[in-house]
């Protein structure tokens, strides 16, 4: 068959460790057998991050501007062991963190649901979506480490020169200082993105904080979601029968262990990353989420919501075969092909991208897995696959579904 031509490239950020290797295999089985592949390619892992002093990740997501489309490889954010162990030059921040600020946007994460592995939580009747917010709290930070005794306050200087200030603490001996901010347009993008998604996917919206304990911080995050959905949202809600619930955070997380799940669940940044593992985690695996950056610019930018499998990796390096899940991994790029193809009006990319879904969903029912997988199915005598195989046996449906 003639491969599937693209007009226009993708932004393609390669990554690092398990994930790293992967992601080369699903390229030259998945993908380019059957898709003429245009990207605008850039190298994420920590080595080359590290060489150009981090620049490469933020042309990265300059070039995500410009072509509107991303798939990213999970990457390293380096922590004192990852320092030592590349020799870096500095502890660089996490590259997501510097893309999600670039981009704004919200993180949509789902788990992707197939038969034979049922959620740990016995009450999970249907998936529950996580919408993350992408820009500041502790991913934004400003770190202080305090020698000794002393002040601290919090600053602000108007552009005027008026002065406001609050004391933080007054440290009798050493300590550490934090200081986390976000901007009034992000959040209200963040709440905007949250409901226009639930409407476009007839699902209940659920938001949570803890307004209780910060009063300022969290509260205006509350505040303008109330606001719009006041204002903007709450007739269309009620016309498509819907509905929008504000609690606090641990009060959220006790509901939805008893909930039968169908929602969106959106959260601060942090929590959302927490709560998306957890969420991905119970449903089955960390590798069996989607994840996309979803920018009011209209910008997308699609990745697994895993990290990069360092232990497969180091099995991997010492030779040894490794039972890896790619179908994360999978997706981030069917999602990106889907959306270049939506972009361009190319619908034979996005039939592709369809059709490797379904390659990747129909060779798990029929029993032929990854040992992660394989711990949890309910089907029996399930085939435990080597990384290769699985990604084998998905071109091979994928071949049939073509």
């Amino acid at each position: 068959m003639d491969k599937i031509k693209m007009t226009t490239p993708i932004v393609e950020m390669d990554g690092d460790e398990m994930t790293r290797v992967l992601w080369t295999m699903i390229k030259d089985e998945l993908i380019h057998p059957f898709v003429d592949l245009k990207t605008d390619y850039y190298d994420l892992g920590l080595e080359n991050r590290n060489t150009t002093d981090d620049q490469v990740t933020v042309d990265a997501a300059n070039a995500t501007k410009k072509y509107k489309v991303a798939v990213k490889c999970a990457t390293i954010t380096p922590n004192a062991q990852r320092v030592e162990e590349y020799n870096l030059k500095k502890m660089w921040k996490s590259p997501n963190g510097t893309i999600r600020a670039m981009l704004d946007g919200t993180v949509f994460r789902a788990p992707i649901v197939v038969k034979g592995i049922e959620p740990n939580v016995k009450s999970w009747k249907k998936p529950i979506s996580i919408a993350r917010h992408a820009y500041g709290d502790v991913y934004k930070a400003t770190e202080m480490k305090v020698d000794g005794p002393g002040k601290a306050e919090l600053v602000f200087t108007a552009e005027d020169g008026t002065v406001k200030r609050e004391l933080i603490h007054e440290f009798k001996g050493q300590g550490v200082i934090q200081g986390q901010h976000n901007c009034i347009d992000s959040i209200e993008n963040f709440a905007r993105s949250c409901f226009e998604f639930a409407l476009d996917t007839k699902q209940d919206l659920w938001f949570s904080t803890k307004d209780t304990i910060s009063k300022k911080y969290d509260h205006t995050f509350k505040d303008i979601f109330a606001d719009l959905y006041e204002k903007e949202y709450k007739e269309k809600f009620e016309k498509a029968n819907i509905t929008y619930f504000y609690t606090l955070i641990d009060d959220a997380v006790a509901r939805v262990m008893k909930s039968e799940g169908g929602f969106i669940w959106a959260c601060k940044n942090y929590d959302g990353d927490v709560m998306s593992d957890m969420i991905s985690s119970a449903f089955g695996s960390l590798a069996m989420m989607t994840s996309v950056l979803v920018s009011p610019h209209g910008y997308y930018e699609y990745e697994a919501a895993h990290g990069t499998v360092q232990r497969h990796y180091y099995r991997h390096l010492a030779g040894e075969k490794t039972s890896t899940n790619s179908i994360a991994t999978i997706f981030a790029w069917s999602g990106a092909l889907r959306k270049r193809g939506e972009l361009d009006g190319n619908s034979e990319l996005v039939t592709f991208a369809d059709a490797l879904e379904k390659a990747c969903v129909d060779t798990v029912e029929d029993g032929k897995m990854t040992k992660d997988l394989a711990l949890i199915t309910s089907i029996e005598n399930p085939v435990v696959l080597n990384s290769e195989e699985f990604i084998n046996e998905i071109r091979t449906k994928l071949e049939q579904n073509l």
